[in-house]
């Protein structure tokens, strides 16, 4: 199938889709399928959790308070579930690959089960302006999810995603989308209760498709987020790659010690990443993901993809295990690089120069 997103200046570019800047991703073969699903059953695998996954009560009166307080809102991130985060700032409230189904899947009675409930129900959002969709997964583009979101009370959120999903989302009655390529970047416009804010897409080392027939053809990546109170990194899905210290330079100028420093927090995945053969040329372990921090050169990180849906080999509580091992192993804090509980709150200062 051509790529009518096509252009021969762009090396991540192809004529029948999209490739990684780094590392060329190929589809794994059948063989290679069954020796993983092999390899696990005979090794027990994946291992049941030993610690259950923390869950608290949403904080539901400063979420919906600081979603109505405009250019006064408290920079915030709330964790709901595996990728899906909701991101409070500039007076704006975003969501990260809404997820809120059963089960990540084409059908709703097969494939990954929902193993932990959503930190918070779609009812209990407050009206979502923008969603960041990374790529076409099923574990973060979840079609109900993104049907109930376009169907919200006040009218839909403005859906930004790579090039090639607004086809599918105007397929399915969402028209309010932009589409970007890596390095370009949308100004969200001015409102009564938001500045201007721009978001540019940003490469990942990853892979696309729906189906067992279009892999690679449509675009994946994740996104940097400069509001005036708090800039936000969201990395989607990704392994580990030289990308993230060209994201690093290519910000360089905005993030200089007298503009505030680096990205305020970034949304790091930890999760699915065992058999490492297997995953290490599309998921990151917590160690890479800790490396990607540092990459960065971010204030804070909050780990992500995990504790919601058994994807692959390690226990579903393993990750923040790995993490803290990580974290310590290069002489980080838990405070630089945490974990919250399902619809736990953390607030954030707002970045140096705002009042």
């Amino acid at each position: 199938m051509k790529n009518h997103y096509f252009n021969p200046h762009k090396k991540h570019h192809r004529h029948d889709g999209f490739q990684n800047n780094y590392m060329s991703f190929r589809g794994k073969r059948w063989h290679e399928i069954l020796r993983w699903r092999w390899q696990a059953w005979r090794a027990g695998h994946p291992r049941p959790i030993t610690d259950s996954i923390p869950i608290v009560t949403p904080d539901l009166g400063f979420i919906q308070a600081n979603a109505k307080a405009g250019l006064t809102m408290q920079p915030a991130v709330t964790w709901i579930g595996h990728i899906t985060v909701l991101a409070q700032l500039g007076g704006l409230n975003m969501l990260t690959d809404p997820v809120f189904s059963d089960r990540c899947f084409p059908v709703q009675w097969a494939g990954p089960k929902r193993q932990t409930p959503p930190g918070l129900t779609l009812d209990q959002l407050p009206h979502i302006d923008v969603v960041l969709l990374s790529h076409n997964h099923y574990d973060h583009l979840d079609e109900a999810s993104v049907n109930a979101l376009a169907r919200q009370h006040g009218g839909s959120p403005l859906f930004i995603t790579p090039l090639g999903l607004k086809p599918w989302l105007k397929r399915r009655g969402i028209h309010h989308v932009v589409e970007l390529d890596w390095w370009d970047t949308h100004m969200l416009e001015a409102t009564e209760q938001s500045d201007r804010i721009p978001v540019t897409l940003t490469p990942a080392q990853h892979w696309s498709a729906r189906t067992t027939t279009d892999a690679m053809r449509t675009l994946w990546g994740g996104f940097a987020v400069r509001s005036a109170d708090c800039h936000l990194f969201f990395a989607g899905d990704t392994a580990y790659s030289k990308d993230f210290a060209d994201i690093r330079q290519h910000f360089a100028r905005e993030h200089t010690p007298e503009q505030g420093g680096g990205f305020d927090i970034a949304l790091l995945p930890i999760g699915a990443y065992e058999p490492r053969w297997f995953m290490k040329d599309q998921h990151v372990d917590p160690k890479e993901a800790v490396q990607i921090f540092k990459d960065l050169a971010c204030k804070q990180a909050l780990a992500v993809h995990w504790g919601t849906f058994q994807l692959t080999d390690e226990a579903l509580d393993e990750p923040p295990k790995a993490l803290a091992l990580a974290r310590s192993a290069q002489g980080l804090s838990d405070a630089d690089f945490y974990t919250l509980a399902l619809g736990e709150t953390r607030q954030m200062p707002r970045r140096r120069g705002t009042p």
